[in-house]
Formats: C-alpha cells, structure tokens, sequence
C-alpha cells in the first residue's frame, strides 16, 4: 500500500507514521507547518522521523535518513494545484487526513483559518480521493461535534446539530461532505471522533501542556468552569491503536441501515462514524493533582468560568469501535501524565 498521511508534523500524526512506518507500506507525510503553536516541537517531530529542518522546502518532497518506505513534503491542504499533483504522480492506495487547524478557542479568534484548511483543504482531498480511485480515506473529526448535548456518553448513534465553536462546526462539516463523497462516488470514507489525546510530544497548546510547563516555571495556571470540567483523556499510543484497526478495515454499506429511521453513524454508503476514546472521563482538578504528584510540585491555580466554545464534559462511548473492531484502551491517566512529564523534561532538558 502506499499510503498519505496528513498532518505528519502534528502531535498524531507524527505517532501514527513512526508506528505505521514499522510495516512495508510507502508513506508520505504532508504538512504546512504552520505557526499556530511552537514549530520547534512541530521540527522536533519531523527529526524524529529523519527530516531535517534545513532540507524542507515548500512542495518538495523529502526522503527520511531514518526510514527508506518514508517521503515528508510542505504542502498546504488548500493549495489545490500542488495537492492534485501529488495525487497524479504518487498515485495513492489509501489517505488519512489529520491536517486540519486544531484549537477551540483560536476559532473565535481567527475564524477564516479554520474555513481555509478544515473546509476548503478538506474538499480538495475528498475531490483528489475521488478522482485518482482512493480505496480508503480515513479522517480527523472532534469529539467537540458533540456541542451542547448533555446525554452522557456521547454516542455516534446521537444527533450532533448543535456545536458551540466555530471548530467543531467545521468538523461536523467533513463529516457531512464525506458522506456526500461516499453515497455519490463509493468512496469509503471512516470520520474519527478524537477524545482530548494527550502524551509525549503532546500539543503546547493543550491542557497537559500548558499546566506542565506552567508549573514548572512556578506560574499560575488557569482552571475554567471551577475545575468542574470532566475530559475523556485519551492516551496517544491507544488513539493510534485505533487509527490502525480503522484504517485497515474500510466501511461497507451498511445493509440494515433504515432511511426511515437513520443511523448517523452508518449509511448504505460505504460510510461510518467512529468515536475514539478511553470512556472514562477525569474531572480537571483530578487531572492536575496527578500532575503535581508527578511533578513534586504544587500548582498555583486560577479558578475561573467556563470560556465560550468550551462544553463542560466529554464521555465518549466506544461501543462500535469495541464490538467492530476490538478497540481496547490500555493506559490509565496516571501513567500517561507520568510519560508525557518524562518525555518534558527530556526535551526540554530539565
């Protein structure tokens, strides 16, 4: 197979290439770079991976030092011309799009970035997969999809018609325009409900992150909604677990699938919804105790209401993903906090 991942330099897509990597695939990671968060980190990945900073440019493609089945290029989702190209001349079996720009709350801020490569770069993709016979295309959505519901878990089986951020609209979005690939092309198309991941070479922009590093420079942090928020933390290596089952096993049309009564989830296209997490949610101030005792250090805490965009829990219900495919989350909170904090410190040489 040869295969295209999306978003090679960010923090989940750099743990699926290095496991995906170890099979005799050809990949070729795609990323913009961009600065939305410290691109040293993004940098550091793309080392990792055999890349080196100097030898990047934009729409060349690289070989990796370290792996000979892998290729990186500089690519922005919605340089129409240069993705269709690539498609043309590296002819693709299959393609998993984790590029997108993250972040709830940058979205009330810069809204248009999120137009640019979460709709705009995600239908260039669709219109690539379509065009040069892509078997299987497996995607990046958000648990944030899920807005203001308060039934708890979050079921892929639930209406999802109501996001409080400009983010998940845009991720409620891809879900609805691979369908519409699915059903008029036979695309196989599988949408993955991420759950908060976190772990080593985790984003700076995200809780772990920012409390770590706040803490350790003996700074406040800030904790919304009192730290009465509850997260379903997903651990990095059991996302990737997951990326794998569902890449490996395009969707059929679902044959039971009753138009009078619709499954969101499923469709008589080759189609399917999937949530990914670890179904067990984490109250925030639980979440930093365990980091101070990790750490060794107390936090100075802000306790402040909860910020627009921001839902107040996830719970994610894997049920699908269990019965389906046999998902099975293995890392406790613990454990991931303790290799994320481990991994810190090395980088950052404390």
């Amino acid at each position: 197979m040869k295969i295209l991942i999306t978003g090679n330099a960010g923090f989940i897509g750099y743990h699926l290439v290095e496991s995906l990597v170890q099979r005799k695939d050809q990949i070729i990671g795609l990323d913009s770079i961009n600065d939305y968060y410290d691109v040293s980190v993004k940098y550091g990945r793309l080392k990792n991976c055999g890349f080196e900073k100097s030898a990047i440019e934009y729409n060349q493609l690289v070989k990796s030092s370290k792996y000979p089945n892998l290729s990186f290029i500089k690519l922005n989702l919605e340089d129409k011309d240069n993705i269709e190209k690539l498609f043309e001349r590296e002819k693709f079996d299959k393609v998993i799009n984790l590029a997108a720009q993250a972040g709830v709350r940058y979205s009330l801020v810069n809204p248009q970035a999120y137009i640019d490569s979460n709709i705009i770069g995600f239908l260039n993709i669709l219109e690539c997969c379509r065009n040069y016979s892509i078997k299987h295309l497996t995607y990046a959505s958000s648990s944030s999809v899920y807005g203001l519901n308060e039934k708890q878990p979050f079921s892929t089986k639930d209406n999802v018609d109501h996001p409080v951020s400009l983010y998940a609209s845009s991720k409620k979005s891809n879900e609805l325009m691979a369908h519409t690939y699915s059903h008029l092309f036979k695309i196989p198309t599988t949408g993955l409900r991420f759950f908060t991941v976190y772990g080593p070479w985790g984003r700076p922009d995200m809780a772990l992150f920012i409390f770590t590093k706040a803490i350790l420079e003996n700074k406040p942090i800030d904790v919304y909604n009192y730290g009465k928020m509850m997260r379903d933390f997903t651990y990095i290596s059991d996302i990737i677990q997951g990326i794998v089952k569902v890449h490996d096993n395009p969707p059929e049309g679902n044959k039971n699938w009753d138009p009078k009564n619709p499954d969101p989830s499923s469709s008589s296209a080759p189609y399917k919804i999937y949530n990914i997490g670890n179904s067990k949610p984490v109250e925030l101030m639980s979440f930093v105790e365990t980091i101070e005792e990790e750490l060794g250090k107390k936090a100075k805490i802000n306790l402040l209401p909860i910020q627009p965009g921001d839902v107040p829990a996830t719970y994610a219900d894997v049920t699908d993903l269990i019965e389906n495919l046999n998902y099975q989350p293995q890392t406790s909170v613990r454990e991931g906090i303790k290799n994320f904090i481990d991994w810190y410190k090395e980088f950052y040489s404390i």
